[in-house]
C-alpha cells in the first residue's frame, strides 16, 4: 500500500525554492532551538503525521476497508435495492436494509467507476470491482492496529514556520485541513522542509473535549495518552459493534432480552429456545425464562479483549447457553452474540416483557382493555377466523366475556399453576377449542402468549376510546347506512360487487354490524377497528353469503365522512383485493 501511496502522491516541488529563498525574504530571525523544530524521524513528527492520516473507517459498510473511503455519493444496490449514497447518514439506510432480516444473505454492489480517497488524500478511480479488491488487500483487516491516530485531532487552523539553513524563518506555512497537515509532514519527514509549529495549539479529543498544548513536549504526551483512548470502529459495518465492559453491563441489565435466534453447532434451535427471556441482574445472576414458564438461574459474566467483547453464561441445565460469547454486533434494541463452531444467538430488548409472573400481576394484565385473539391453533388447525371482530374480556370475579354480533357470551377463567408453570384456563359454552390448559410462554402488557402441547394461541391488547384516529372510523361507521360499493379480486382482475347490490351495513357501536337483505331479512356479523402496523378493521359474517368472503382483518387506506376504502395484502406486499364501503346517501 505504501509503495502504492508514494506512486499516486505528486510531491510538490515549489518546497526546493525555500532553501534558496534570499535574505529579503526573511520575516525573522529566531533560531529553532532542539526542543522546537520538527525532527525528520522524531516520535513527534510521527504522531502529528499519523493525526493527518485519511480515516476511511466510516464508509466500512460499503468497501470493507479502513484505509480508503469511498468518494459521495455513490450508487450502491443493497440486497437488489439500489440506493444513491449523498451523505453519511445513508450509511444507516444501508444498515437498516441489512438487519431487515435476520436470516438472510446480505448483499452490496458498487456501480462503478467510483472515486476512492486513499488514506494520504490521494484520489484515484476505479473502474471496476477486480480494482477495487486490489486496494482493499493492501490495508490492515478489520479492526487490526493501523497507523492513523483517530482519536484526537487539530483544531485548525495552525501554522509552522519554516526555516532556511541559517535556521532563519524564511515562511509561515499555514495548514487547514488533515490533507493539508499530511503532505507538509511528509515534506517534513522526507528532509526536504526544516520546520516548528507554532504554539498555543488546541487539540481536540474524541469525546468532544479540548485541550490547549503550549510546546512541543505537551504535545507528544497529549497525542500519546490519547491515541488508544476512544473506539477506532474500524469494524466492517456501521453499527457500533466495540464495548467497554462498564458499558455492556449496564446494557445488559437496563432490561430483559428476548431470544429472537439461537444456532448451536450449526443446529438452527428457534423452535427450542425463541422467545425464552434473558434477564441479567446484578451479583452475577442471569434468569431464564423458558416459553413454559420454567424458570432457569445461572452466572454471567463479561470481559472485553482486543478481540472484542464477550459474555460468559454458565447453567446447570441449559447446557446449549452455557458458553462464553463473542459480542459482534450491537444495535438499538439488539444485541448479535457468536462463536466458532457454528454458534450464534441475537437477543433483542424488551422492557416491557415480564420475567418475574404472579398470579395477582397476570390478573391485572388480562383485566386491562379488551384481548383480540390474533392466533389460534388447534391440532394443527388454524382457528383464528372464527375470532375476527370478537374480542375477548376479562373481568374480576373469574368472569370472561367474547363478544361475538355485538353480544357477549359469558363464561368463567382462572389462573393456575402446574408444574412450576402458569395456565390460563377458559371455559366459554360453544367455544371447545378455548377450552384446554394454557401455559402461559410470554407475558407483557400488551401481549400474552399461551401453548398447550402443539396447539398456539396469541392474545393482542386493545383498549378503545384511547386512540384519536380510532375513534373517529368508529364515529364515521356508526353514523348511517352503508353498502359495498366495490369488491375487487386482482387475481384474474374480477370486480365482484355486483354481488352486493341493494344489501345495506349497519355499524353499532357494541360491536356488531347487521347486513339487510331486502329479499330475505337480516344477519348479523362482527366488526372492530384497531391498530396493528397501520389501521385495520376486523370484519366477520359468519357463513353468511356473499358476505362471508370478506370475512378478513382488511387494512385501512382511506377513510371519510361517506367513504372507506380497505386493502387485502399478500405477504409480499401485493394488492390481493380491494373494498370499497360507502355511505348510502
Amino acid at each position: 500500500m505504501k509503495d502504492l501511496m508514494k506512486t499516486l502522491l505528486i510531491v510538490p516541488f515549489f518546497a526546493l525554492l525555500l532553501f534558496t529563498s534570499c535574505q529579503d525574504e526573511v520575516v525573522d530571525i529566531t533560531p529553532p532551538n532542539d526542543s522546537e523544530a520538527l525532527v525528520a524521524n522524531s516520535e513527534l513528527t510521527k504522531l502529528i503525521s499519523a493525526t493527518s492520516i485519511k480515516d476511511g473507517s466510516d464508509d466500512n459498510i460499503i468497501d470493507r476497508a479502513s484505509c480508503l473511503s469511498v468518494e459521495l455519493p455513490v450508487t450502491v444496490i443493497v440486497n437488489g435495492l439500489e440506493i444513491t449514497v449523498d451523505s453519511k447518514e445513508d450509511f444507516k439506510v444501508i444498515e437498516a436494509i441489512f438487519n431487515e432480516f435476520e436470516d438472510d444473505e446480505d448483499h452490496l454492489d458498487i456501480v462503478f467507476p467510483i472515486t476512492i480517497v486513499l488514506s494520504n488524500h490521494s484520489e484515484v478511480v476505479i473502474e471496476n470491482k477486480d480494482a477495487l479488491e486490489n486496494l482493499i488487500k493492501e490495508c490492515k483487516g478489520e479492526n487490526e492496529p493501523d497507523d492513523d491516530i483517530e482519536c484526537i485531532d487539530f483544531k485548525y487552523p495552525i501554522s509552522f514556520s519554516v526555516y532556511n539553513t541559517d535556521f532563519e524563518i524564511i515562511d509561515v506555512v499555514t495548514i487547514e485541513s488533515d490533507r493539508q497537515l499530511y503532505h507538509f509532514m511528509k515534506r517534513v519527514k522526507e528532509g526536504e522542509v526544516f520546520a516548528s509549529l507554532n504554539f498555543p495549539v488546541t487539540m481536540v479529543l474524541s469525546d468532544g473535549s479540548a485541550v490547549v498544548v503550549n510546546n512541543n513536549q505537551e504535545l507528544q504526551q497529549v497525542i500519546q495518552d490519547a491515541k488508544e483512548a476512544c473506539d477506532e470502529d474500524d469494524d466492517n459495518d456501521y453499527g457500533d459493534d466495540d464495548f467497554t465492559k462498564e458499558r455492556l453491563d449496564n446494557l445488559l441489565m437496563s432490561c430483559p432480552w428476548v431470544v429472537y435466534e439461537f444456532k448451536r453447532n450449526e443446529d438452527n434451535l428457534n423452535d427450542k429456545y425463541r422467545e425464552y427471556v434473558i434477564a441479567f441482574k446484578e451479583n452475577s445472576v442471569v434468569k431464564v425464562r423458558a416459553r413454559g414458564g420454567d424458570m432457569l438461574t445461572g452466572t454471567w459474566s463479561t470481559r472485553v479483549t482486543d478481540q472484542g467483547a464477550l459474555i460468559k453464561l454458565e447453567f446447570d441445565t441449559l447446557v446449549d447457553f452455557t458458553l462464553e460469547w463473542f459480542v459482534y454486533d450491537l444495535e438499538p434494541g439488539r444485541i448479535k452474540l457468536y462463536q466458532a463452531g457454528g454458534n450464534r444467538i441475537i437477543l433483542k430488548k424488551n422492557c416491557d416483557v415480564v420475567v418475574d409472573y404472579t398470579k395477582e400481576r397476570i390478573y391485572n394484565y388480562l383485566q386491562e382493555c379488551l384481548w383480540r385473539i390474533v392466533r389460534l391453533s388447534v391440532d394443527g388447525i388454524d382457528n383464528e377466523k372464527d375470532y375476527i371482530g370478537t374480542p375477548l374480556k376479562f373481568f374480576e370475579n373469574n368472569v370472561v366475556k367474547l363478544r361475538v354480533n355485538g353480544e357477549y357470551i359469558e363464561g368463567t377463567y382462572e389462573i393456575g399453576v402446574r408444574n412450576d408453570n402458569f395456565i390460563l384456563q377458559i371455559i366459554l359454552e360453544g367455544r371447545p377449542n378455548l377450552k384446554l390448559e394454557w401455559v402461559i410462554t410470554f407475558l407483557e402488557p400488551g401481549l400474552i402468549k399461551l401453548e398447550n402441547a402443539n396447539n398456539r394461541m396469541v392474545l393482542e391488547r386493545h383498549c378503545p376510546n384511547t386512540d384519536d384516529d380510532l375513534n373517529y372510523i368508529d364515529g364515521v361507521l356508526t353514523d348511517g347506512d352503508w353498502e359495498v360499493a366495490r369488491y375487487f379480486i386482482a387475481e384474474g382482475e374480477l370486480e365482484k360487487d355486483d354481488e352486493f347490490f341493494m344489501y345495506t351495513l349497519n355499524f353499532f357501536e357494541t360491536g356488531r354490524v347487521r347486513v339487510t337483505d331486502p329479499n330475505n331479512g337480516t344477519f348479523g356479523g362482527s366488526w372492530l377497528s384497531y391498530r396493528k402496523e397501520g389501521l385495520k378493521l376486523a370484519l366477520y359474517f359468519g357463513d353468511n353469503d356473499p358476505f362471508s368472503t370478506l370475512n378478513h382483518r382488511w387494512q385501512i387506506k382511506e377513510i371519510s365522512e361517506n367513504r372507506i376504502e380497505l386493502k387485502d395484502y399478500s405477504a409480499t406486499g401485493a394488492i390481493e383485493r380491494i373494498l370499497v364501503l360507502e355511505k348510502k346517501m
